[in-house]
């Protein structure tokens, strides 16, 4: 059996390098590189997908790229990428559930269980959320706590922040 390689490249964008990673034709990975995670983000991608990491460009990178540049200019507000998510059963529900918020607005990670069936597991949908391997195109940053709080984003709360007010999250 041959060894999946999954292909990473930088991204500068006006909030900070993104790293992007595919495994043949789906995006795989999207991580802020200043995170304090990201290393460790980028191999447990590669150790769950039993992929080999190198820095090199791809086509499913290339396109993430073109989008999120139009994301970060404020001309796109979904993304249309082939997405190859890499965590336990659990996680991807939860990841998968994040597509459906729309952009501009927060739901808290007790609406967030809620949606998925599973009241009693906010602290699970939370801990699933901060393990979000493709940030910003499967938007993590707009779950918060109860009351609106800013809590939980991996990176840092200075990139949820900018993130939700690029979306003009919670303004009239």
């Amino acid at each position: 059996m041959e060894t999946m390689i999954m292909r990473i490249m930088e991204v500068q964008t006006p909030a900070g390098t993104l790293l992007l990673g595919g495994c043949g034709e789906e995006l795989c990975l999207c991580e802020w590189a200043e995170s304090p995670h990201a290393d460790a983000t980028v191999a447990r991608v590669g150790r769950r997908l039993g992929a080999q990491v190198v820095f090199a460009p791809s086509r499913v990178c290339g396109i993430a790229a073109e989008q999120l540049a139009e994301y970060f200019a404020g001309t796109r507000k979904s993304f249309d990428l082939p997405l190859l998510m890499a965590g336990t059963d659990f996680q991807k529900a939860v990841w998968t559930e994040l597509l459906h918020i729309p952009y501009g607005t927060t739901i808290t990670y007790g609406q967030e269980a809620q949606r998925l069936g599973r009241p009693a597991a906010t602290r699970a949908v939370a801990s699933a959320n901060g393990a979000n391997p493709l940030c910003v195109i499967v938007p993590c940053h707009r779950v918060v706590g109860a009351g609106g709080t800013l809590t939980g984003y991996s990176a840092g709360l200075s990139f949820k922040r900018y993130l939700l007010d690029l979306e003009g999250a919670g303004k009239s």
